[in-house]
């Protein structure tokens, strides 16, 4: 399996955080395309779908709500490891 860009990781989360893939691309200074095309590559790289998409929403799939709720525990104690080294 090839090895997944983190950068893709971050845009998915920037995604679901802003609700969009406007919002969300803008948020990684990316326009909606890219956007979407990392949430794609990201989700063919797993395998899995992580967002449904209609015209006017975005919602999580089962696989995406755990991926991102990983996503968020990584960045936590990441950050955390930080707050201690500068500490």
């Amino acid at each position: 399996m090839p090895r997944t860009n983190l950068n893709d990781i971050l845009i998915f989360m920037a995604v679901v955080d802003a609700g969009s893939f406007i919002a969300g691309g803008q948020a990684m200074g990316l326009s909606r395309s890219a956007a979407g095309k990392a949430v794609i590559r990201l989700e063919d790289r797993l395998g899995a779908r992580l967002l449904n998409r209609t015209t006017r929403t975005l919602s999580l799939t089962d696989e995406g709500r755990v991926f991102y709720e990983r996503g968020l525990q990584i960045l936590r104690q990441i950050g955390e490891r930080d707050r201690r080294k500068v500490g």
